[in-house]
């Protein structure tokens, strides 16, 4: 694969969207210093329009679909709108577990033949950062958050990008990234924090907090009822 940056379309569809290949370089946190090499991030944060292919079987025909064919490996509907009457298309996708967001990653890197995944906090932190040592002067210039989003995510893009072109990589949506021992969180904040919490370092984890009510019975790997301020990020191997 070339190392430069290229706009990945899914086969038979009209989706598209474009990948940024990153500087190489070196990221230290905690003392603890991570290396980045040959890394391709997303432009935005996944939208409903690319996560829709997916959850919703659009690249499926009906054949398919009367088969059940990938049935266990897709997202059950949730109970009323997905989106949460924030907005679709354009918008960042939302509520989704950190089970969907890998299994999304698998069904796209079969359809693209190439390695899509989600980034490790460190990674994510590097492609946040854009060679930048401190956190926005002014914030509102980059993120959507408690101060100017109007308690709702608002369409991606909107914003003005980092350094490297990245848009929303602070506030929209907090955006899912794996620590090195397996653990996992949401990095950046988002709409719901006010501006202390919408920074490079900020980090949440999951709690039970985030499904009390349940979109399904039992419990559903896919979706979170109340995790409206939770979406995700590709990287790609290059």
């Amino acid at each position: 694969m070339s190392l430069e940056s290229f706009v990945e379309t899914i086969p038979d569809t009209l989706i598209s969207f474009k990948m940024i290949r990153i500087p190489d370089g070196e990221i230290t946190i905690n003392g603890q210093t991570y290396e980045i090499r040959n890394l391709a991030v997303a432009e935005t944060e996944v939208t409903w329009d690319l996560y829709d292919i997916w959850a919703y079987r659009l690249d499926q025909t009906q054949e398919e679909i009367a088969a059940d064919l990938d049935a266990t490996s897709r997202p059950t509907k949730p109970y009323g709108a997905a989106d949460k009457g924030f907005g679709h298309t354009g918008y960042a996708a939302l509520g989704i577990s950190y089970h969907a967001c890998q299994e999304f990653c698998f069904w796209l890197e079969a359809k693209t033949g190439k390695a899509y995944r989600m980034p490790s906090e460190y990674e994510w932190e590097y492609a946040a950062r854009a060679g930048a040592c401190e956190n926005p002067e002014n914030l509102d210039e980059v993120a959507w958050y408690w101060d100017n989003a109007f308690d709702a995510t608002q369409p991606v893009k909107s914003k003005k990008p980092n350094a490297w072109g990245l848009y929303d990589m602070l506030g929209n949506v907090a955006e899912w990234a794996w620590y090195e021992d397996g653990q996992i969180v949401v990095c950046g904040g988002s709409f719901k924090d006010k501006a202390p919490g919408v920074c490079y370092a900020a980090r949440e984890r999951p709690t039970p907090a985030w499904n009390q009510r349940d979109p399904q019975l039992p419990k559903s790997r896919w979706w979170y009822s109340d995790g409206d301020f939770v979406g995700f990020r590709l990287v790609c191997d290059m």
